[in-house]
């Protein structure tokens, strides 16, 4: 079912005992002005999740930034959906354009991540987006529709229920340029419109899309009041929980 989320990612940020603080903070602002319309994620460094997840009360789900694409086995430095998943994590994010850009992550890896995420009954946050360059050759639309069909649309009607995708405009993401409110529904109802040929309009419907590309409290609440816009994947602005919680409380 289609919902308002908001998932900050932390990146590669935040010693444990600062997570944990981290994670402690939103929670009690959280807890003084609970979030009437929004659902509410946090995305951990790996080792942060099970502590984190022990902590928390359960209205905040727990997201891994990245999973292995094989479910075991000889991969140093590897982490596993099974592992992701006993540790208290409920969703992975997958796709990330960092992932994509500095690790080499393509479509078919992460086809075969898509599928462990799934396997082990976590929902995946799937990441989609252009580069400066492809905007600026109009090629973003074809871009992002094959990020959608390599990676995604092969899952079944009922498996994708289960997906939550997130649009990047590569070229707004810790540059501290943002995707007009326009650019940002132009995308967001071009995905919905490639779901709903894929699957259908009443699953489309129900999808929901975030917006991740330098979502800040001063400009959360223009972006989320488009159409197709159900809320953000933040990055920056996640490692400070009054900001945070301020981007959560801009619907």
């Amino acid at each position: 079912m289609r919902k308002n989320i908001v998932a900050g990612n932390w990146k590669m940020n935040k010693t444990l005992d600062e997570g944990i603080a981290l994670a402690g903070e939103i929670q009690k602002l959280l807890k003084n002005n609970p979030p009437e319309d929004s659902g509410v994620i946090i995305a951990p460094p790996f080792i942060h999740i099970a502590k984190i997840a022990g902590l928390l009360d359960g209205n905040i789900g727990i997201a891994a930034q990245n999973c292995a694409s094989e479910p075991a086995g000889a991969y140093t430095g590897e982490v596993s959906a099974a592992m992701i998943r006993s540790a208290g994590a409920g969703y992975v994010i997958i796709g990330h354009s960092e992932r994509r850009h500095y690790y080499g992550e393509d479509n078919p890896i992460l086809k075969k991540k898509i599928e462990m995420v799934l396997e082990n009954n976590l929902i995946p946050i799937y990441c989609c987006g252009e580069i400066l360059e492809e905007r600026n050759n109009k090629d973003h639309f074809n871009v992002v529709k094959n990020q959608l069909n390599d990676a995604l649309f092969f899952l079944s009607p009922e498996e994708f229920t289960g997906v939550i995708v997130a649009y990047e405009p590569v070229w707004a993401i810790g540059t501290g340029v943002t995707a007009t409110p326009e650019q940002a529904q132009e995308m967001h109802a071009y995905i919905r419109g490639l779901i709903a040929d894929r699957y259908g309009s009443e699953i489309a419907g129900n999808t929901s899309i975030l917006y991740g590309g330098s979502c800040k409290p001063d400009n959360a609440a223009e972006l989320f009041a488009n159409p197709d816009v159900d809320g953000g994947l933040i990055g920056g602005a996640s490692l400070n929980a009054e900001d945070f919680t301020a981007i959560i409380r801009a619907f």
